[in-house]
């Protein structure tokens, strides 16, 4: 048996612990507080015709969950990004991952093919494998030995992407109601029930990607290590990049365009738990769905009764933390 390893047991009860308050502070929080009691009772024994816990079970139980889902998805999809790229801004959002699902999303939309989650969910994943393979070409084009230039196609792709969905939503003005919620990114006013056909996916690839630590810490070491090892650094990457496409589609098809979240988190789980991804891949889905749940609940309060975008909320944090990144990687 493996040694426990008390540091890191202890900041992972840390980190469950902060979890674990995020969630609560989600269920009690908004227009109109609801006691800890209160929660406590419509979770686990509600009472009929009362209204806290009607607003809890109806309303925001839903949204925590959603948050939940796309913060885990999100950050050990840039978990798995950064390994395999082996560069530190790396990220679904930055990728153009992110938007490109979204403008998959806006065409189904538009052209009427958006009738059922799983259609969304395929659309979402097409989208996202286009954008990858786009960003994987146009890097390989050049020879950038610090990686630089998949960060800037990444950005070129996500842009355009961007650029071609606010287009189609102007030209189908009946559309842009419905799809700016996938637009801003938000976790409000979603139906639990209607989301339920997205779980299987995000559950499958959050599974396969735990399973997966080992091979990211061998992409770590120089291809031909690896394949002295006897593994195929190119069927890894592929493999993995698969896991990636599937986590950030179901993301952007449950909350549409949340970015930064696969970039911070990575970091801060890296600073507290090391690179070993035995810790880093669980630690990371835990705190992305935290850190979500956390941005959605000061959404709520900022302005109240309105509901600020969580993906705004997650640029605020996002923007500055990649300004210092991209600093520090410049000076090293």
């Amino acid at each position: 048996m493996r040694p426990i390893d008390s540091p890191r047991a202890l900041m992972a009860c840390a980190v469950a612990g902060v979890f674990v308050m995020a969630a609560m502070a989600s269920l009690s929080f908004g227009a109109l507080a609801v006691s800890v009691d209160q929660v406590w009772l419509a979770l686990w024994a509600p009472e009929p015709g009362a209204i806290p816990q009607l607003i809890v079970r109806s309303e925001r139980l839903p949204r925590t969950l959603m948050a939940m889902g796309v913060g885990s998805a999100l950050a050990v999809a840039g978990v798995l990004m950064q390994a395999m790229t082996r560069n530190p801004l790396a990220s679904p959002g930055l990728l153009g991952i992110n938007a490109g699902a979204m403008f998959a999303l806006v065409v189904a939309g538009v052209l009427g093919w958006v009738q059922s989650a799983q259609s969304m969910v395929w659309a979402s994943f097409l989208g996202a494998a286009m954008a990858a393979l786009l960003v994987q070409w146009l890097a390989g084009q050049q020879r950038d030995t610090r990686q630089l230039s998949i960060v800037l196609a990444g950005v070129a792709v996500s842009a355009l992407f961007v650029a071609f969905s606010q287009a189609l939503l102007v030209m189908d003005q009946g559309r842009l109601d419905q799809l700016l919620f996938w637009l801003a990114g938000s976790v409000a006013g979603r139906d639990i029930g209607v989301m339920i056909p997205l779980w299987p996916w995000w559950g499958g690839a959050l599974l396969l990607s735990m399973l997966s630590w080992r091979w990211l810490n061998i992409l770590g070491l120089d291809d031909a290590v690896i394949q002295g090892l006897g593994q195929s650094p190119v069927r890894l990457r592929l493999g993995l990049s698969t896991l990636v496409v599937a986590l950030a589609g179901s993301a952007v098809a449950m909350a549409g365009l949340i970015g930064f979240v696969g970039l911070v988190v990575p970091h801060l789980t890296r600073l507290l738990f090391g690179q070993d991804h035995r810790w880093v891949l669980p630690m990371s889905a835990l705190l992305g769905a935290a850190l979500l749940v956390l941005a959605d609940t000061l959404a709520r309060l900022v302005i109240p009764p309105q509901d600020i975008p969580v993906g705004i909320m997650t640029a605020l944090v996002g923007v500055p933390f990649f300004i210092m990144l991209a600093r520090r990687g410049g000076r090293s």
